[in-house]
């Protein structure tokens, strides 16, 4: 009999093995771990290569999720999913390669912060939630981003509670449903003027259930093959994240205003400067597009509109062809740099949490001792310099593109066990053959 059983649970962990065996993520202190208690770092790149939803098409993602384990990529960032797709075909295929997903949770019509005014509402908390019903039952969902630059000047700090009071909401709601502890964070402008106060105070609350679980940067100061860790800005972003509480690392990353991309800041991102810090590096972008970010194409250029297979002259499915030198470049920086961290069972938290900014008529203007906005709740329009506007944030602090902005999210239940349906028939079907035949001998 224990013969028999013994092959009912070997053929039902092979049978589970298919269905997204991948380890876990989850934000420890200041860093990042598997659930085989490595640290993680992400190598990533940005994936939007339709605006509803690119992860809905599993033959194109299994030929896109195999070129990027050839780049060396372990993680893609998506900015816009629709929560009532089914998307098991393609979170598999990127499992297969070791590849997790970082996903955004907004979408145009759910915002944080709509036409300069902020706000959280029971439609926007709706709407993530659903994002996260759909995607947290994927191993490889390795985190969620409540905002991507919902501020991106001063003028615009009044919006900076209610991203926390979204991320506090939907952090309760993760908990009350008992899924499992998949980091909460936000994609930040690089804004100089801003990103001290919004960096602390993202993490300064008294109470640590109202702080995000990691804060990410969409930063383009290293251009070019010329600068180094002193000359391109670096310095400044590592002493400004130096004893950071949460995981920290770049949600985007790659400028491109000096072709061809070198990349020569990932030495600098997994060395010995910045490696104990940081977390790794989202590239943007996956797809070569009007701006020029592209570390792949489709086909020519140029072509008609096709629906969603050829959108702005750019074709948007078929086999990924390496745009060169950049994606090579890349993958050999890639291949040099393989930190290994410090095992989860070695590590304890030290970082303290910051000081909040203090509030400065004409600057920071949040009150850091005042409770955090409440559920239904609208914020006052701010008053803007000329020099910049109040909309919300799109996708991209590189360029605004076609797939980089996405249809408005749809609230849904997760496909799970719909889409599974055959496997978990198999499975019951095992494990009753083996307890009759148990019960027979």
């Amino acid at each position: 009999m224990i013969p028999l059983l013994a092959f009912v649970a070997f053929i039902f962990s092979i049978l589970c093995a298919g269905v997204n065996a991948i380890p876990t993520i989850t934000a420890v202190g200041s860093k990042f771990f598997t659930s085989e208690g490595n640290q993680f770092y992400i190598k990533g790149v940005a994936y939007q290569l339709v605006e509803d939803d690119p992860l809905v098409n599993k033959t194109q993602c299994q030929l896109d999720a195999s070129l990027m384990k050839q780049l060396g990529a372990n993680s893609i960032r998506v900015y816009h999913v629709d929560p009532s797709g089914d998307h098991s075909g393609c979170m598999n295929a990127f499992a297969q390669n070791n590849i997790y997903v970082w996903v955004d949770m907004d979408s145009f019509k759910t915002y944080i912060q709509l036409d300069g005014v902020p706000s959280w509402t029971k439609n926007k908390s709706d709407s993530y939630r659903a994002v996260m019903d759909n995607f947290q039952q994927y191993d490889n969902t390795a985190g969620f981003f409540v905002g991507n630059e919902v501020l991106n000047s001063n003028a615009d700090s009044a919006a900076a509670p209610y991203l926390l009071s979204a991320a506090v909401d939907l952090k309760n709601y993760r908990d009350a449903k008992g899924y499992r502890k998949i980091p909460i964070g936000y994609s930040a402008t690089d804004t100089a003027i801003l990103r001290p106060m919004l960096q602390n105070y993202v993490v300064c609350r008294p109470n640590a259930t109202e702080r995000l679980d990691f804060y990410a940067l969409n930063s383009y100061e290293w251009c070019g093959s010329s600068p180094d860790y002193n000359t391109s800005g670096y310095v400044g972003l590592q002493e400004s994240a130096e004893g950071y509480p949460i995981p920290i690392f770049f949600s985007e990353d790659g400028c491109n205003t000096v072709p061809p991309r070198t990349f020569n800041d990932q030495a600098a991102i997994f060395g010995p400067e910045m490696v104990d810090t940081w977390s790794g590096a989202i590239i943007y972008e996956w797809i070569q597009e009007t701006n020029n970010y592209g570390l792949v194409t489709y086909g020519a250029a140029g072509g008609a509109n096709q629906g969603s297979v050829v959108v702005d002259g750019f074709t948007r499915q078929g086999m990924p062809t390496p745009v060169q030198p950049d994606f090579s470049n890349l993958a050999a920086q890639w291949s040099t740099l393989t930190p290994t961290g410090v095992k989860s069972a070695a590590y304890t938290p030290s970082a303290s949490a910051p000081a909040c900014p203090t509030s400065t008529a004409g600057g920071w203007t949040v009150d850091p001792s005042s409770p955090l906005p409440t559920l239904g709740a609208v914020g006052v329009t701010p008053v803007y310099p000329s020099s910049a506007t109040g909309a919300a944030s799109s996708t991209s602090g590189a360029a605004t593109s076609a797939t980089s902005q996405g249809a408005a999210g749809r609230v849904g239940p997760g496909p799970f066990l719909a889409n599974n349906a055959g496997l978990m028939s198999t499975v019951i079907a095992l494990l009753a053959v083996g307890a009759g035949v148990a019960f027979w001998l």
